[in-house]
């Protein structure tokens, strides 16, 4: 899956790419506010870690003015219904024992910043956890329910709850101590080339941001949106559900949603955000 680029892949990328929009660090003039009250870094100094660019940018300021928009307020945003569907499961009894995400979490609002630091390393479980595995956890230890399924609409919904309530909050992803090695294992991915096309993360979020890929304007690929509701599919999207479709768009097997391989991958990448905003549930194409 590593190995080089070859003609064909480089074709059929060149094939659908247009010239960039703009310049490669060049600074935004857009500003993004959440309902008039909740201001978002939508750019910042990128972090250390990430040595392609010098500043970092959310895919909100890659999208159309019209699809801005819609993020700027809640009653535009069709991500919110998502949102509200989560509130009504975080105060139902679940299980054997009767209890719920309220049991312990008096509101949803008190989980305010949690967004902003996953995924992260959980030392109880001695693995990397993201926000849908500590979910997960939840409903199988404290409630004594079944698991539900990583990428089904109810677990998509609770992370998008998840990320309303931290709007605003910056990100910032530890990825020293335990966490380095999985750290590493997602940096490996992101540049490894994958599929008949031979494409990593890097060659279109890296190499090619702020160019046009077909109909879409290619981001940095920065992940503080999510989960993001797509124009292109009409739902909220989580965030292994596009890491899935990216793969398989370079004509390679892809893994899935909750496995070792995204967990890893999503912690280098959620890193890469670092000093953005949690803007989540974003609108995206």
């Amino acid at each position: 899956m590593a190995r080089g680029f070859r003609s064909g892949g480089a074709a059929a990328l060149a094939l659908v790419l247009a010239a960039p929009l703009a310049g490669a660090d060049e600074v935004i003039d857009d500003e993004l506010v959440i309902n008039g009250e909740i201001p978002i870094v939508t750019q910042a100094p990128a972090p250390e870690h990430v040595e392609a660019f010098s500043v970092i940018r959310s895919g909100w300021t890659f999208r159309s003015p019209e699809t801005q928009a819609m993020e700027m307020d809640d009653f535009d945003n069709p991500a919110i219904l998502g949102v509200e569907a989560a509130r009504d499961d975080f105060d139902a009894s679940l299980g054997a024992n009767g209890e719920s995400c309220a049991s312990c979490h008096e509101s949803p609002e008190d989980l305010a910043g949690v967004r902003a630091v996953y995924p992260k390393w959980d030392d109880a479980a001695g693995e990397v956890q993201t926000i849908e595995m500590q979910v997960n956890e939840c409903v199988t230890e404290r409630m004594g329910a079944e698991a539900w399924p990583y990428d089904a609409s109810r677990m998509v919904n609770m992370s998008a709850l998840m990320s309303f309530v931290s709007r605003g909050e910056i990100v910032n992803v530890a990825i020293d101590g335990p966490a380095a090695e999985t750290w590493q294992q997602g940096k490996d991915m992101y540049y490894t080339r994958y599929g008949q096309l031979e494409l990593s993360c890097a060659n279109c979020h890296e190499d090619n941001y702020d160019n046009m890929i077909r109909a879409d304007h290619l981001s940095q690929g920065m992940v503080n949106g999510f989960p993001t509701y797509r124009l292109k599919n009409t739902k909220l999207n989580s965030v292994h559900n596009r890491f899935k479709g990216c793969i398989r768009d370079t004509m390679a097997q892809t893994f899935s949603p909750g496995s070792p391989e995204f967990v890893a991958l999503e912690l280098y990448v959620a890193s890469r955000g670092n000093g953005l905003s949690v803007e989540g549930p974003a609108v995206r194409n």
